[in-house]
C-alpha cells in the first residue's frame, strides 16, 4: 500500500531525523503537470521536484508562475530532458524522492502522425530512463500517468477495464503502451514498485490552444466555423470523457495514499459527451453563436479514434469520486480563460 504523511528517514551522519516526503514530477510545468503540481501544493505539507524538457507544450515556465510556486522553498525545478540518461549534477541537486510521477510525455496525435520518431524518443525510452533512475533512488512508488488510447476505439456501449488487451491505433497511443509494458517488466525483473494510472480527455485552465476546448472556444469568440471530427456519414460526432485536471490530480494524490503497488487505476470523469454537444455548450456559456462543420476525420486522418472509454468501478470502488462536476468545471474554465485570455494565443 502507498503510505501517508511524514516517516523516519537517517541524515548522512548516521542519526534519526524527520523530514517530509519528497515527490518527482515529469512533466511538471506542461498542462497537466502544473494541475498536479498545484494540488499536491496546497493539499499536503510534501516537498516537490519538478522535471521538465520545456518543450512548447510546457509555455516556459509560466504555469509556474502563473500558480505562485514558482519561488516557493518547498518547489524545485529543474529544465531535464529524460530522454536521455539523467545526468548525476540533477540526480545530486535533487535528492533522495519518496514518490516519482512520471507524467512527461509527448501527448498530441496529429503530431505522432507527422513524427513518429520523437514519440517513441521522448514516451518509451523517456519512461526507461526515468525506470533506471527509479532502480537507484528506490522510491515508494513509482506512478506512471497513461492514457486511455492504448484500448484504441472503444465500441458503443463498452468501457475498457483496467487488464483489458491493448489496441493502439496511432503512434501516441503505441508508444504510451510501449511505456506500461517497460513498467511491468521493471516491475517484475527490478522489483520497482510501480502503479499505472490511465485517464481520459483532460481540460482545464492554461490548456494549449491546439486542444479542443480552448480551440472551440476561440473560434467561437471571433465568430469562425469549428470542425467536429465525426464518423464516415457526418453525423455522429465523436465522444470522450472529459474530466478536469484538478478531479484527475485529486485522484493522483488520492492513488499515491491508498493504492496498491502493482495495479493499474481508471480515472474517469463522470460525464461523457459528444463533441458537437461540447462545443454547444461552450457556445452557450459564452453566450454566441455555434458554426461548425461535420468531417469525417478518421477517413482523411487515419489513427484518430471515434470514441474512447474507460470503466472508473475500480477506483471507485477504493473509495475515490470526481469532487468536481463536470458543467461546473467547464464553465468555471471557460470564464477564467476569457479573464485570462493570454492563455488562449
Amino acid at each position: 500500500m502507498g503510505f501517508r504523511g511524514r516517516y523516519q528517514g537517517y541524515d548522512t551522519q548516521g542519526g534519526c531525523e524527520m523530514r517530509q516526503n519528497k515527490i518527482l514530477i515529469t512533466g511538471g510545468a506542461g498542462f497537466f503537470g502544473h494541475h498536479l503540481v498545484e494540488h499536491i501544493f496546497k493539499n499536503n505539507d510534501w516537498d516537490i521536484v519538478i522535471w521538465d524538457k520545456l518543450t512548447y507544450a510546457s509555455n516556459g515556465y509560466d504555469r509556474l508562475r502563473d500558480i505562485q510556486v514558482f519561488d516557493e522553498k518547498r518547489v524545485k525545478i529543474f529544465n531535464v530532458d529524460f530522454s536521455v540518461p539523467i545526468s548525476t549534477g540533477v540526480v545530486r541537486e535533487t535528492g533522495k524522492v519518496d514518490f516519482i510521477v512520471h507524467a512527461g510525455a509527448e501527448t498530441h496525435v496529429d503530431n505522432s502522425i507527422k513524427e513518429p520518431h520523437l514519440f517513441e524518443r521522448s514516451n518509451v525510452r523517456g519512461t526507461l530512463y526515468m525506470l533506471d533512475y527509479a532502480k537507484q533512488q528506490k522510491p515508494s512508488i513509482f506512478l506512471y500517468f497513461s492514457t486511455d488510447e492504448v484500448f484504441g476505439p472503444a465500441p458503443k456501449g463498452v468501457d475498457y477495464k483496467e487488464e483489458d488487451r491493448h489496441n493502439p491505433t496511432n503512434p501516441y497511443s503505441a508508444s504510451k503502451s510501449s511505456a506500461e509494458a517497460f513498467c511491468k517488466a521493471y516491475a517484475n525483473c527490478y522489483g520497482i514498485p510501480i502503479i499505472i494510472t490511465r485517464t481520459m480527455n483532460l481540460f482545464g485552465e492554461r490548456q494549449h490552444s491546439e486542444k479542443f476546448i480552448p480551440l472551440v472556444l476561440d473560434k467561437v469568440l471571433k465568430g469562425e466555423t469549428v470542425t467536429i471530427h465525426a464518423d464516415k456519414t457526418r453525423a455522429k460526432a465523436g465522444q470522450r470523457k472529459y474530466i478536469h485536471c484538478r478531479n484527475a490530480s485529486d485522484a493522483i494524490l488520492f492513488i499515491l495514499n491508498n493504492g496498491i503497488i502493482g495495479e493499474t487505476y481508471h480515472i474517469v470523469g463522470e460525464k461523457e459527451v459528444d463533441n458537437l454537444t461540447l462545443a454547444r455548450q461552450i457556445a452557450q456559456v459564452v453566450n454566441k453563436p455555434l458554426k461548425y462543420e461535420m468531417v469525417d476525420f478518421h477517413s482523411s486522418r487515419p489513427g484518430h479514434d471515434l470514441r474512447y472509454s474507460l470503466s472508473g468501478e475500480k477506483l471507485a470502488k477504493l473509495g475515490w469520486k470526481p469532487p468536481k462536476a463536470f458543467d461546473q468545471s467547464l464553465t468555471k474554465t471557460i470564464l477564467w480563460t476569457i479573464e485570462n485570455n493570454k492563455w488562449m494565443q
